[in-house]
């Protein structure tokens, strides 16, 4: 967290071709949010990008004097001060499962994400890695709507922006176990806030 000049409006700095940056865009999407989007990819930086990211790196969220840098610190960020419709459970239990739930989706198969910037065979490491983890869970998306919850929440906005870019890793899911797992794809990316959260690049990305 950094305290920079105010911003007037809230501004999120970030990428078209990024798990992280498309989640905090489903976030903004799903509270009807209104902000400044600016897609690095498309424009020079603004002169104070690097008072806010001292590395360059996106998701950043400058809200007033307030700029945060994490992915993870942005949504809840987010769903706090705008409390309505709620990403997370009111409840203390039901609140520590979701909690649960996107811990062991940023640590098990968002780690993987950086292995497919490497080399040939790190990357096909990393793809079957990242195929057979999410084939042995199917049984956990049959159990209920959303994920290990009755209700839409952070673990669903984190899992479906990782599951829409499954393609661009070379990852397609098939088979009987296949089913349960594609069956939640489809109730999420039909949500209009998901589609509306989507980037060009990343429409791109499922074209047939």
């Amino acid at each position: 967290m950094a305290t920079v000049n105010r911003r007037s409006v809230m501004t999120l700095f970030t990428s078209p071709d990024s798990p992280d940056c498309h989640r905090t865009r489903i976030v903004l999407a799903e509270k009807e949010l209104t902000a400044e989007i600016i897609d690095l990819s498309e424009q020079e930086a603004p002169e104070d990008f690097y008072d806010l990211s001292p590395e360059g790196t996106v998701p950043v969220l400058a809200d007033r004097d307030l700029v945060l840098t994490n992915a993870r610190v942005i949504m809840e960020y987010l769903d706090e001060r705008f409390p309505h419709p709620p990403l997370m459970p009111v409840d203390p239990v039901s609140r520590a499962k979701v909690r649960t739930a996107l811990y062991r989706i940023e640590s098990d198969w968002y780690g993987l994400l950086p292995e497919f910037e490497r080399g040939e065979k790190t990357v096909a490491r990393a793809r079957k890695q990242l195929k057979e983890s999410l084939l042995s869970a199917a049984p956990i998306f049959s159990a209920m709507p959303f994920f290990m919850s009755e209700e839409f929440s952070l673990a669903d906005v984190t899992l479906a922006a990782l599951l829409w870019y499954l393609p661009k890793y070379g990852i397609e899911l098939s088979g009987p176990n296949a089913k349960p797992i594609l069956d939640y794809m489809d109730r999420v990316f039909n949500r209009p806030t998901f589609q509306a959260s989507l980037t060009e690049v990343e429409r791109e990305m499922r074209e047939a």
